[in-house]
């Protein structure tokens, strides 16, 4: 559970941060900004912010903020009612993004990880270092999680069609909802 108080917070610093980026939000989608913290109650470690542009039964289009060292925790797209799971593609547009995915270890990783109950649950540790201009695409069922670099990082997914509520997280007490109390 996030407070109002840091769901606006973290609204303007994610509309700052576009803003910084040179990436224009209209005032609709400003107001229907998400703020996922995925039950963990600390947006500033675990979390991730984004605009969805479009979603409809065949492709979606968003733009994730990423906050200094903020992780997406560790999930899977599975398949949906006889589809595939999601297919996306990851562009970096600002920043530096880390991505984790199944395959070969990287040894060292440029993720900074927490001594938490929650870094147990980041085992996936293939990593794909992403600057602006690059890109990398994840397949359906893929096993990842990613992290902003010290800057932060502002991240366009180009996907199929986006069920969040689908997803499967390694670590149980993910919750996908925010709960703003």
């Amino acid at each position: 559970m996030i407070t109002a108080t840091e769901f606006q917070a973290a609204r303007k610093r994610s509309l700052d941060m576009l803003a910084q980026a040179g990436i224009a939000v209209t005032p609709e989608e400003a107001e229907a900004f998400e703020i996922a913290d995925f039950g963990l109650s600390d947006l500033e470690h675990y979390g991730l912010e984004l605009i969805t542009y479009v979603n409809t039964e065949r492709v979606c289009a968003k733009e994730l903020v990423l906050f200094p060292w903020q992780i997406c925790p560790e999930h899977q797209h599975p398949p949906v009612e006889g589809q595939p799971g999601k297919e996306e593609t990851f562009r970096c547009r600002w920043g530096e993004v880390y991505v984790y995915t199944a395959g070969p270890a990287s040894d060292p990783i440029k993720a900074r990880l927490r001594d938490d109950a929650h870094s147990p649950y980041l085992q996936v540790r293939q990593e794909i270092v992403l600057q602006p201009g690059e890109q990398f695409t994840l397949y359906p069922e893929t096993l990842h999680w990613f992290q902003a670099g010290p800057e932060g990082a502002i991240v366009s997914e180009f996907s199929t069609h986006s069920d969040d509520d689908s997803d499967i997280f390694t670590d149980p007490a993910v919750g996908r909802a925010t709960v703003i109390g």
